[in-house]
């Protein structure tokens, strides 16, 4: 995702220090005591402008939130989205990249991770980068609980091929498989900013949900 360089962001972000959780890496096992309850924690890992996360947020009261972006320049939309809704008090966001999880959770600390339009990184040689690469998938089996699911989504067809082959291959269990989720469109589903412009154009939505079978 490119976008224009906004000078006003960082002071911004520290204006709204409360939204975004500075140095998450001194949080580990400590989310529950940020969240001040014991309810699933949920993580998107690229949040984007921050649509899903957090109308997942006003959607769930029960369930804490924390969406992790690595860019100024677009998590601060996600800020001002947050600000918007009323800030919801189960929503967190994170200035920080996805390969930094197992720093930032403790094992087992995380219930679901939701991975949304992410970068297909179509090359081959990239495909170490692809957010369902084994050694994202290893990071996720470490801080999630057993049983612990991912779910995915994205409009390109030849990255959700490589996923379901990945996550297979990685022994997880697939709960759901949809080649068209617009043409079922469950009434729980929360759109991304992504997901509006694709469906928009007519082009199928790909999603699927997979656990862990067991932690090794």
């Amino acid at each position: 995702m490119r976008l224009r360089h906004k000078p006003w962001a960082k002071d911004y972000l520290e204006e709204n220090a409360g939204i975004v959780v500075k140095e998450p890496q001194t949080k580990k096992g400590k989310w529950s005591v940020i969240f001040n309850n014991p309810n699933p924690i949920h993580v998107e890992v690229g949040t984007g402008k921050g649509q899903f996360v957090v109308g997942m947020a006003l959607a769930n009261p029960e369930v804490n939130y924390i969406g992790i972006e690595h860019f100024d320049s677009i998590i601060v939309s996600a800020v001002e989205k947050t600000v918007d809704a009323g800030v919801p008090p189960n929503l967190r966001l994170l200035r920080a990249n996805g390969k930094e999880l197992a720093d930032i959770f403790e094992t087992g600390e995380v219930s679901r991770v939701y991975l949304n339009f992410s970068d297909p990184w179509p090359k081959t040689k990239h495909a170490k980068r692809r957010l369902t690469y084994k050694s994202f998938l290893d990071l996720y089996k470490q801080v999630l609980v057993a049983d612990g699911e991912i779910h995915f989504k994205t409009d390109n067809r030849g990255l959700f091929e490589y996923s379901l082959v990945s996550i297979s291959q990685y022994g997880m269990e697939l709960l759901d498989v949809s080649l068209d989720l617009h043409a079922e469109m469950p009434e729980d589903n929360v759109m991304t900013e992504y997901e509006e412009k694709f469906s928009a154009k007519g082009q199928p939505i790909y999603r699927l949900e997979a656990k862990f079978k067991s932690k090794s």
